[in-house]
């Protein structure tokens, strides 16, 4: 290695959403950031990881004082302030480093302990970081061998048994509050991964009725012809919200797409149905101020936190075993990375 290991990031167990939106990276501007973060001094190796509940910025660097400069560069890339973003944002060095990106990749780290979905987000900022031509022999090892332990993991380990998803934990409230879902009407606002996820989580709890909407309408065709519902096109979400009882936001909107005011508006035409509103979406949904209005239950992916709790409490003593094997297999493969190349100790991740 030609430098110390670091990761600058904000997770959901530093910043809350009201941070983590702000600072989260639209898709389309990722390889700008990268432009930006590859002319900072020292910077040898580099990838970033953006997902709902975390932005993360790996780095092998070699000067000592390359923590003020990412800051500085991410916060300008944003306008956000700098002070506040420290207060919100975490460091990690070498082997803290490896041990903290195989518990995210693992779901150890996750908001629901256990979900799979981490692991696709790592592998394609991985991916992304491939293209960008950033990566370079650390990064690579330490990425691939994270993928690894969280194969480790699922095999060896009950972390994500059953339904564990943010998805499951969303439908969960849902049930709890509509009690069946069978005769409740439901919009799924996106068409990724977590949009699929809910989708068979509801589909899983009895609910029948289901509308997919997405930007692009051949992609929720796609998603609806695929789980046996319906597709809505984007341009009429707002007209054909009165017909819905739950929606579900999982975009990648920058900005909301309803306000308080279109909220209003709806239940002015529905009176006496309430609207259950789960916002899982980073930047949100939904405008928080819809949170105040009488008959409207407005939840984001914060508040799912406390269902998540008892989901990880159940789970503790397979997140102890985890964390353990896990710290081993980091302690490892740092030691290997640190050991001049002609006497390399064997990986056993």
């Amino acid at each position: 290695m030609n430098g110390p290991l670091h990761m600058l990031g904000a997770s959901h167990h530093t910043a809350p959403i009201e941070i983590r939106e702000k600072i989260a990276i639209a898709p389309e501007r990722t390889d700008e950031l990268y432009k930006r973060l590859k002319t900072i001094a020292g910077v040898e190796e580099l990838a970033v990881l953006n997902t709902c509940n975390r932005v993360e910025i790996y780095t092998v660097t070699s000067r000592p004082e390359s923590r003020d400069r990412l800051e500085s560069c991410f916060c300008e890339f944003h306008g956000f302030d700098r002070e506040t973003f420290s207060r919100h944002s975490s460091w990690l060095e070498d082997e803290e480093v490896v041990r903290h990106l195989f518990e995210v990749s693992s779901g150890i780290d996750s908001l629901v302990v256990g979900e799979t979905e981490i692991l696709g987000q790592v592998k394609a900022s991985y991916a992304r970081a491939r293209e960008a031509a950033s990566l370079g022999p650390v990064l690579n090892r330490v990425f691939q061998k994270s993928f690894q332990a969280a194969k480790w993991t699922r095999t060896h380990t009950g972390i994500g048994r059953g339904q564990v998803s943010v998805g499951s934990v969303a439908v969960d409230l849902a049930q709890k509050i509509f009690g069946e879902l069978e005769r409740c009407h439901i919009l799924v606002l996106g068409a990724g991964e977590i949009a699929e996820r809910t989708i068979n989580n509801l589909k899983s709890r009895g609910a029948r009725s289901i509308t997919v909407s997405n930007r692009t309408f051949e992609r929720a065709g796609e998603l609806a012809r695929k789980l046996v519902g319906c597709a809505l096109p984007f341009e009429q979400i707002h007209r054909a919200l009165v017909d819905y009882d739950i929606v579900i936001g999982s975009t990648a909107a920058t900005d909301p797409l309803f306000s308080r005011q279109e909220a209003e508006e709806v239940m002015r035409r529905r009176p006496l149905r309430p609207l259950f509103l789960i916002d899982l979406a980073v930047p949100r949904d939904f405008d928080a101020a819809i949170a105040d209005m009488h008959s409207v239950f407005l939840y984001n992916i914060d508040d799912l936190s406390e269902l998540a709790d008892s989901n990880r409490t159940a789970r503790r003593a397979e997140i102890e075993r985890c964390r353990e094997v896990l710290e081993s297999k980091a302690r490892h493969l740092w030691k290997n990375l640190r050991l001049p190349r002609e006497s390399p100790v064997r990986d056993r991740v």
